[in-house]
């Protein structure tokens, strides 16, 4: 009796280009190894909530957070590509731990010319640690966080 079971749907985390995870220049995310997922390149480092949730870890290097659905499913956002060495630096949190939020809120900021000055790729990548399930709803192209991108 599963004919009207929701599928949940993920929003675009940022105006940028919408790139499948299998073209992420990081292994362990491009071989979904942490869940599968997609990921925005060439944006201007506003990062904002993909679903209804709330935020249950920030990192302490603030390059991720983990935001958790009201079914109780995680999905990590990533902020850049080896960013956590650069240990919170570049990176502006405007939500707490336990804090709800809505789709379509502003989460964090990433300071792209400092990333770039530091040599990082700036990619944010989201995945769904407990799932290899979903699909990109669109192909390539440039979303916004009012775009509906991935289906689980």
């Amino acid at each position: 009796m599963g004919f009207f079971k929701r599928k949940k749907v993920l929003n675009s985390i940022a105006t940028g280009n919408l790139i499948p995870l299998n073209k992420v220049a990081d292994e362990v995310f491009s071989s979904k190894m942490l869940g599968n997922g997609f990921a925005i390149s060439e944006h201007n480092g506003e990062v904002y909530s993909p679903l209804d949730g709330t935020i249950t870890s920030i990192f302490p290097t603030k390059h991720a957070i983990t935001l958790t659905d009201l079914k109780g499913e995680s999905v990590l956002i990533h902020m850049g590509i080896d960013t956590v060495d650069l240990k919170g630096e570049g990176f502006d949190i405007f939500v707490t731990e336990n804090q709800k939020v809505k789709k379509g809120d502003k989460l964090a900021k990433m300071d792209i010319s400092f990333l770039k000055e530091k040599g990082k790729d700036s990619t944010i990548i989201i995945v769904t640690p407990e799932s290899q399930a979903g699909e990109l709803l669109l192909g390539e192209q440039i979303v916004t966080p009012k775009n509906q991108v991935f289906k689980l």
